[in-house]
């Protein structure tokens, strides 16, 4: 049985649950988003405005995931599709994307709410993936949803440099067969650059990503705020 989750590290409660903290961190985003919807550089922004308020490289990277410049908050939701509208569509995921999100949700940890309607964690691949406690919940969470939804097929796309994405194609696999989920599991170096130029319904909550795509489903905030219960989360606004 796994014993490793995605959960809250020993600061977490300190960092970001803290109301006044909290409040901290939202003033933070809108000055973040106002150097950003005025041109200024992204990492140029992130260290004046994390030197502001004194946030640490965790809270920093938190601050990222919940800034947005108005122009591209603009192109994200105007290419938002909704629910309704994803019977008899391609899906295409942003695998360990929107897997470790749900993951992070699931396993109690702080998920932040953008000022674009997007939802982040604070986790992360680097190099190796490894499968938790919550990661079979996380699967049947997204194949269930989507073949409620109607979707015709699911295309998952993750990163072939990444360790142990062989062994996690292998089990999508195995579910997608069990639960008759119509799925599609590609293992290729690029997804961004993949999923970036497809003409399909994108699922991603990478800034980059979701700048390019001609559409997207905002899918973690889906089964976030509809599906999921007694979830940590900091709030852009």
């Amino acid at each position: 049985m796994l014993s490793r989750n995605r959960g809250k590290v020993a600061s977490d409660d300190r960092l970001f649950g803290d109301p006044i903290m909290q409040q901290k961190l939202k003033d933070a985003v809108q000055d973040m988003s106002y150097l950003l919807s005025r041109g200024f550089a992204e990492k140029s922004s992130l260290q004046l405005v994390g030197n502001r308020y004194l946030l640490n490289v965790r809270q920093q990277k938190a601050l990222l995931g919940m800034s947005a410049s108005q122009e591209h908050v603009t192109i994200r939701n105007k290419r938002t599709v909704k629910p309704e509208n994803i019977d008899n569509k391609v899906v295409v995921i942003d695998g360990f994307n929107l897997l470790i999100t749900i993951e992070s949700a699931l396993s109690g940890a702080y998920l932040f709410k953008g000022i674009d309607g997007f939802y982040r964690d604070v986790s992360g691949v680097h190099g190796t993936y490894k499968r938790v406690q919550k990661t079979e919940e996380a699967i049947l969470l997204v194949g269930n949803i989507l073949k409620k939804l109607g979707a015709d097929t699911v295309l998952w796309y993750f990163d072939a440099p990444v360790s142990n994405s062989g062994r996690l194609k292998t089990r999508l696999y195995e579910l997608a067969a069990q639960y008759q989920f119509p799925w599609e599991i590609y293992l290729v170096n690029n997804p961004d650059k993949e999923l970036s130029k497809s003409n399909h319904i994108v699922v991603s909550s990478d800034a980059w990503i979701l700048n390019k795509a001609k559409q997207n489903f905002n899918l973690g905030a889906y089964l976030i705020e509809n599906i999921i219960s007694n979830i940590n989360i900091v709030y852009a606004e």
